[in-house]
């Protein structure tokens, strides 16, 4: 057995063109077209690097030992891994047939560094008030999907919320490949596991979902949604496991809901689309939507209340609590913009009281002058 040490630095010297970037706190992708081709992204903007592998077998090597780190195969016959490096970053590689003009490869770096609340307002991702919407949200059990774009900070975002969980409670977390960060102290992590080359082995994330609801959980939280496993999200929310977050990639906050609709009918278990519709728009309370803008930065554009679903009009019933604007360009090219109440006074404010939250100032200062129009939550 070769110690992890020996094989994670076996693996660094695979990967030497790429070494620097790896080691760089301010990359956070590097994606691989062929040997030739390397770009990194950097403060939300994509780069061309000199780097280069010195052919396509010695990055296939590379990938071949990234590989039998996590304990899988690639090669013509499964040309697709999922994993992660020894820093925990996630590796995504297409090999070829499936990528003809060589292979293909995206890293998202894992940082160390947790970003806080705090951080991501300097970053201008929310504002004060904005956070102080999201803690009393998330202190109150309300259920929160993190909705947003690849590479948009969906991730990130959830690791911050998880920071107003309150410290007594058990949190469970089920992911597909260990990401999450989250700031609690009192935290079960899960992690599914492909099938072995025997095809045996496999946990889904289904399954633990089925033992999770066993290990006395007070929040799930789902790294992100992908397929069937909605439902049984959207089962527990229904049963008394309020508090739930997760994340699914969507761009505005009704695509969100269609999104997930879409993938809890992936499930096996046959349910009328209205039943299903219904019990949808009762579980999800609040939908944070973030973006990554067009100058690289990221930042929430929408926290949107989901009130219900309409049978006769067969919509869900959707409303913005806070919605960013935009003002123009400033002279560094970056997007001005701010993010403010819409003047909606949000449903939920009841069970925020039961917790002993509420709403800042701010957002009933805007109920009082009324709402402003901002084009809904479906634009």
């Amino acid at each position: 057995m070769i110690p992890r040490e020996i094989f994670e630095e076996t693996l660094l010297q695979f990967l030497a063109p790429i070494r620097p970037y790896l080691d760089d706190p301010g990359v956070s992708d590097i994606m691989i077209n062929g040997p030739d081709q390397i770009f990194v992204e950097k403060k939300g903007k994509l780069e061309l690097v000199p780097a280069k592998f010195a052919s396509r077998e010695a990055l296939t090597s590379a990938l071949r030992n990234a590989a039998q780190f996590v304990g899988k195969t690639i090669n013509e016959e499964k040309p697709i891994l999922e994993g992660r490096l020894p820093d925990g970053s996630r590796i995504e590689a297409v090999l070829p047939p499936a990528a003809p003009d060589g292979p293909c490869v995206s890293i998202r770096r894992f940082f160390k560094e947790t970003l806080t609340v705090q951080r991501l307002i300097n970053f201008g991702a929310l504002t004060p008030d904005v956070a102080a919407t999201l803690r009393a949200l998330v202190a109150s059990k309300l259920n929160v999907l993190i909705a947003g774009g690849t590479g948009s900070g969906k991730t990130s975002m959830l690791n911050a919320l998880s920071s107003f969980i309150p410290e007594d409670e058990r949190v469970v977390i089920i992911e597909d490949s260990r990401e999450l960060q989250l700031q609690r102290v009192h935290v079960c992590q899960l992690e599914a596991r492909p099938p072995d080359p025997k095809g045996k082995g496999e946990v889904t994330i289904r399954d633990l979902f089925r033992a999770t609801l066993r290990l006395r959980p007070d929040r799930i939280v789902v790294g992100e949604i992908r397929g069937g496993e909605a439902l049984d999200l959207i089962q527990a929310m229904t049963s008394g496991h309020g508090g739930c977050l997760s994340t699914l990639h969507a761009t505005y906050p009704k695509d969100t809901i269609s999104r997930l609709e879409t993938m809890a009918m992936m499930s096996d278990i046959g349910m009328p689309l209205q039943a299903l519709r219904i019990q949808l728009a009762s579980a999800v309370n609040i939908i944070c939507q973030v973006s990554r803008l067009q100058d690289g930065s990221r930042k929430i554009t929408h926290i949107s209340e989901v009130l219900g679903y309409d049978v006769p009009s067969s919509t869900y019933q959707m409303q913005d609590i806070f919605v960013r604007t935009y003002t123009g360009f400033g002279p560094n090219g970056e997007i001005l913009s701010d993010i403010v109440p819409t003047g909606i006074m949000p449903r939920c404010t009841e069970q925020l009281r039961e917790h002993g939250m509420d709403f800042p100032p701010c957002v009933y200062e805007a109920a009082r002058e009324g709402p402003r129009h901002f084009g809904g939550p479906s634009h």
